[in-house]
């Protein structure tokens, strides 16, 4: 039985499907089960901040998918952290046998972003002396519909990293390779950085963009430290809007501009394109690059 958090979000979504229709069993641990209903797998009530929960959620469960929280605007250490930290303390408790938890890359303690908490996280984790597997995927294709990846109110495309390239991964390809270690045992207890086939600009994303839905793109750059002081304007707290700057700083460097070829190693099969992705996701994008009075 592998049990599956996050199971509503872009990731946790893809692999319960993949999990659906291998007939694999799985169950699906949810604070609200009626949202995560028709996944195709047993639905449970669980919260990573009742311990209680759990311990009821994880019982004979053989593996664990670990996604859930992110980064939070607060002052203080994410609540991502503390959760997950339960969460393998009770899958330990429940004798799981394996862990696949998905950070990010170049994941390193730290920092107030997902970076530092997911770095604290793979240290507690590795501690623990569970067999596990962690998944660092490189920035998401799916920022850009959801708005994670910023389009100004005007329909450009804001670009923070000062046109250094990002090679950018498909949710689903994240969930394709989980599916291959939880199901398939490929690359099982090993660290694997996932990236797209291809590292873009956000000038070249703008252009694959466009051509997806059928009208300019336009790009606005943005500096770190105006982004800072815009972010600090909306209310975020000065130490995460200033996090957020050194993150941009750094990923102008190229930091997350290599690619790799574990996609294909783990699946037998290349990650997709950003032109695919585009394509595939034309009206949501649409939406998102709607020119906002």
């Amino acid at each position: 039985m592998i049990v599956v958090t996050g199971a509503t979000g872009s990731i946790g979504r893809a692999l319960a499907a993949r999990l659906h229709i291998a007939g694999v069993p799985f169950r699906v641990m949810a604070r609200n089960p009626a949202v995560a209903a028709g996944l195709g797998g047993e639905v449970v009530y669980g919260d990573f901040d009742e311990p209680g929960s759990l311990a009821t959620a994880f019982a004979g469960a053989d593996q664990l998918f670990l996604n859930a929280g992110g980064a939070r605007p607060v002052d203080g250490p994410q609540p991502m952290i503390r959760q997950q930290k339960a969460a393998i303390d009770a899958a330990r408790t429940a004798e799981v046998d394996h862990v696949v938890k998905v950070s990010v890359w170049r994941a390193a303690p730290g920092r107030l972003l997902a970076e530092g908490a997911h770095g604290e996280i793979e240290g507690y984790l590795h501690d623990a002396g569970m067999p596990a597997t962690v998944l660092q995927p490189s920035g998401f294709m799916q920022n850009f519909v959801t708005g994670v990846a910023g389009f100004a109110p005007d329909g450009s495309l804001v670009d923070t990293y000062a046109g250094s390239p990002v090679s950018y991964i498909d949710a689903d390809d994240i969930a394709a390779c989980a599916a291959a270690v939880l199901v398939g045992g490929a690359g099982r207890c090993g660290t694997h950085v996932l990236t797209g086939p291809e590292a873009l600009t956000t000038a070249e994303i703008a252009t694959l963009i466009a051509a997806a839905i059928g009208r300019p793109v336009p790009v606005a750059d943005l500096p770190p430290d105006r982004l800072a002081a815009s972010l600090v304007e909306q209310g975020v707290p000065v130490r995460f809007a200033g996090d957020v700057a050194t993150l941009c700083r750094d990923v102008a460097t190229g930091v997350l501009a290599g690619t790799t070829g574990t996609v294909a190693a783990l699946t037998g099969r290349a990650p997709r394109t950003f032109a695919a992705f585009a394509a595939a996701h034309a009206e949501a994008l649409r939406r998102a690059a709607t020119t906002r009075a």
